[in-house]
């Protein structure tokens, strides 16, 4: 992974570093609308209220959220434009390179290349543009969010904490087995696409077929991984939910908190459910990521030279 990072950074830090700025300062404003909540629903459970404060709150709460939503738009675009440079870069070294074999008297795997150059080219320049950015701002939305909760209601701050964990555990053991089905299935593809290029196709039809079939399976394989973890993920969240408002409503009776707090507290535990999400998808698709940088890496355009299995 470190390479793969490595790798990336050398070819687009400067413009990395506007984007680490962008997704820091969305990350500062994650808690400020769940702030503005709390405000307003303990101003409404009041005998009497100003309408002159409310509207004040409403307008604060709309304001922070377009700001948001304005950083968010120029991170989005600038990061897109970045991925899509990095596809055309490895689109052109991988093109130059062959012809510099080919120069050499070599023949080209030309099924191998089709595929590096349409594909896995495309994945991996698109992860570019987000690589550094998206994980920022989420892991900082995270830290923004749990430390408002806590702040307002330590109990229920180390609740949502309590959810995140054991969906970090899962996603580490399940992801593995997926790393492995993807190597296999990346190294079927352009098996199956060098004999359709180099050959009668008639002639390797059957062997063609049949590792499409292996390809099939291994597609297979990974839905399973991919959505039962996903079930037991939605469970967890599911569960913290419920708890919070439990737990929140046990406080209220006590006396211990206020409704605002709580409603806050739930606001806010969605909004954790958001970048855990992404933060695990994310973490999948480094994962995923990492195997095609080093296939791509060491990959072979000509019969004879050896290649470096990715690590799992």
């Amino acid at each position: 992974m470190i390479s793969l990072y490595a790798a990336i950074w050398r070819v687009s830090g400067r413009r990395q570093i506007l984007l680490i700025v962008l997704s820091v300062a969305i990350a500062a404003l994650a808690a400020a609308p769940l702030k503005f909540q709390q405000e307003i629903v303990n101003l409404l459970t009041e005998a009497s209220f100003d309408t002159s404060e409310l509207f004040l709150l409403g307008a604060g709460m709309m304001g922070v959220i377009m700001l948001s939503l304005g950083l968010k738009w120029l991170m989005g675009y600038r990061s897109q434009l970045l991925g899509e440079d990095v596809i055309r870069l490895i689109r052109k070294r991988l093109l130059t390179d062959a012809a510099a074999k080919q120069s050499m008297h070599r023949d080209i795997l030309t099924g191998t290349l089709s595929t590096a150059i349409s594909s896995e080219a495309e994945e991996l320049g698109k992860f570019t543009g987000s690589a550094f950015s998206e994980p920022v701002m989420q892991f900082g939305t995270l830290i923004s969010v749990v430390g408002f909760v806590a702040s307002t209601q330590p109990g229920l701050g180390i609740l949502a904490l309590a959810m995140i964990a054991p969906q970090i555990a899962i996603v580490l053991f399940t992801q593995r087995r997926v790393n492995m089905l993807l190597a296999g299935r990346v190294r079927l593809l352009r098996r199956a696409t060098n004999k359709i290029t180099a050959s009668d196709i008639s002639a390797v039809e059957a062997s063609v077929l049949e590792d499409f079939d292996s390809i099939y399976g291994a597609r297979r394989s990974m839905f399973r991984w991919k959505l039962s973890t996903k079930f037991v993920l939605s469970l967890i969240n599911a569960a913290g939910t419920v708890s919070v408002f439990m737990l929140g409503g046990l406080f209220i009776l006590r006396g211990q908190t206020d409704v605002g707090t709580v409603v806050a507290a739930t606001m806010g535990l969605s909004r954790l459910q958001g970048p855990t999400t992404f933060l695990i998808s994310f973490y999948r698709q480094v994962s995923a990521n990492r195997v095609k940088f080093e296939l791509l890496r060491d990959m072979s355009l000509y019969a004879g030279q050896p290649v470096r299995e990715p690590q799992s």
